[in-house]
């Protein structure tokens, strides 16, 4: 007679042992980027996808939000398709986080805008931002190019702090490509302007929902790696989040100001469109502002002294940008 306690106790295991697993492949994943990079990865997994969701895109745009749904949902399922492949493979959980995280990118295309804004060379700098952001870059100024630097590298932390969640318990690799493609999406077509107002509904929903735990775990930590600054981001958060009109990136930011000591926001170009972001961070006075005097933002002394020490506090990897 077989022992029907051996197998309850082994499936009762067998949940424990996945979420390990899972775990420790959110962990490889995280060193692999860290020591390794993703810059041999060409193309890229995560530009690959987003060329086939502009082809989508271009085939079913319509200024509706059932259009905006189907796209969803088509962008939703070949990630989960992948997924489900990947994690019947060993190691595809973390295959599917080395591809998605790109950490090590972040830093090096932060780095490159930093070095080329501390020798002076904006246009340089206005070239590499691209990488980080999608607002309009010829009108930026030196303190407007380390503004948006910053802003980005917050919201970046956010997906980077918190995509090791899906990869535990039952997320696996279809978890963590699902909520990447969540991100990717709403990148792409969760504006504000009269195209994607209608189209990019769905994705930017389901992307705030996506992110409203990991914003908030994302501002705790950037608490506990600059406790001196913790109650500044507990008031900034309270105080400015709430403005922003991200439910989300407007907590991030906030606690990213409020840890450096700068006042953030202001107003921002999206294709040819303004939109005014509330002011973020410390308001005692105390705050530096990503800012350089009018007719200076060209000077090499300008950028060097007001802008480059708010990107980083260590020296930046290149100078040089290389086109995506």
């Amino acid at each position: 007679m077989p022992d029907h306690r051996y197998w309850r106790s082994a499936a009762k295991k067998r949940p424990a042992v996945a979420a390990e697993a899972a775990s420790a492949s959110a962990a490889g994943a995280l060193l692999f980027d860290a020591f390794f990079g993703d810059e041999y990865l060409r193309p890229h997994p995560v530009a690959i996808y987003g060329h086939a969701m502009q082809a989508l895109e271009r085939r079913i745009w319509q200024d509706k939000r059932l259009a905006g749904v189907t796209y969803l949902l088509g962008g939703m399922a070949a990630p989960a398709l992948s997924g489900a492949v990947m994690d019947r493979l060993p190691g595809g959980a973390l295959a599917a986080g080395f591809t998605t995280v790109s950490g090590q990118g972040l830093w090096q295309a932060a780095a490159q805008v930093a070095g080329a804004l501390e020798a002076g060379d904006l246009e340089t700098a206005r070239r590499c931002l691209p990488r980080l952001v999608g607002r309009d870059v010829r009108r930026l100024d030196a303190g407007g190019i380390a503004r948006a630097v910053i802003e980005s590298v917050g919201r970046e932390h956010q997906l980077m702090a918190s995509w090791p969640r899906p990869c535990t318990r039952r997320g696996g690799a279809r978890g963590t490509l699902a909520y990447r493609a969540v991100n990717t999406l709403d990148s792409m077509v969760g504006h504000r302007d009269a195209r994607y107002r209608r189209f990019g509904w769905a994705s930017a929903r389901v992307d705030d929902a996506a992110n409203l735990v990991p914003a908030r775990v994302t501002a705790v930590l950037v608490a506990a790696v600059r406790p001196k600054e913790a109650g500044a981001i507990w008031e900034a958060v309270r105080r400015d989040a709430g403005e922003h009109p991200s439910p989300n990136a407007g907590v991030v930011e906030a606690a990213f100001a409020a840890a450096l000591g700068l006042r953030l926001g202001g107003t921002n170009h999206y294709r040819g469109r303004a939109e005014e972001r509330p002011l973020l961070g410390p308001s005692d006075g105390r705050a530096r502002r990503c800012r350089t005097s009018p007719g200076r933002s060209g000077a090499r002394g300008t950028s060097r002294r007001r802008c480059s020490c708010s990107l980083r506090e260590r020296r930046p990897l290149s100078g040089r940008c290389e086109r995506p």
